[in-house]
């Protein structure tokens, strides 16, 4: 009989270029008492600079990968559909669950992301109470009821 895995602290990664946005994120998270290390990035080139640790994150060279990824889809550089499509291409990210967390409810947003491998599409809330409630449920959900995969 193998014994029960022993639960491994998520690290989160936020792709928002959005800096109220991602204060926002950030302080819902605390208050939703999540415990999980959050990292920030601000678009689609630096979300992808960190998952590969070159550029301005070579120094998490041999860091483990984000468990969880929130992102925006609306960014400069490179948006978050554009990402999403690179790390859902690439066998060493794919596995590692996008939450898509944005201000658009537009159906042709919401199918595309889909089609590019999205694991959740969720419409930001208007109000800071609302935010809460999603992260409390994200927390849930993604640390607790979800079997992820391991490294």
């Amino acid at each position: 009989m193998m014994a029960p895995r022993r639960p491994q602290p998520i690290t989160i990664l936020l792709a928002d270029d959005d800096a109220e946005d991602r204060m926002l994120t950030c302080d819902a998270l605390q208050e939703s008492r999540l415990a999980n290390e959050l990292f920030t990035v601000v678009d689609g080139e630096d979300l992808l600079d960190f998952l590969h640790q070159r550029g301005a994150y070579a120094h998490r060279h041999g860091a483990p990968l984000p468990g969880l990824i929130l992102l925006d889809l609306n960014m400069p550089r490179k948006d978050g559909r554009e990402a999403l499509r690179e790390i859902k291409a690439d066998p060493q990210l794919r596995r590692i669950p996008v939450v898509v967390l944005t201000t658009s409810s537009a159906e042709a947003d919401i199918l595309r992301s889909y089609d590019l491998g999205v694991n959740s599409f969720i419409t930001k809330p208007v109000s800071f109470a609302g935010l809460v409630e999603i992260m409390k449920t994200l927390a849930i959900y993604w640390f607790q009821i979800v079997e992820l995969p391991g490294d």
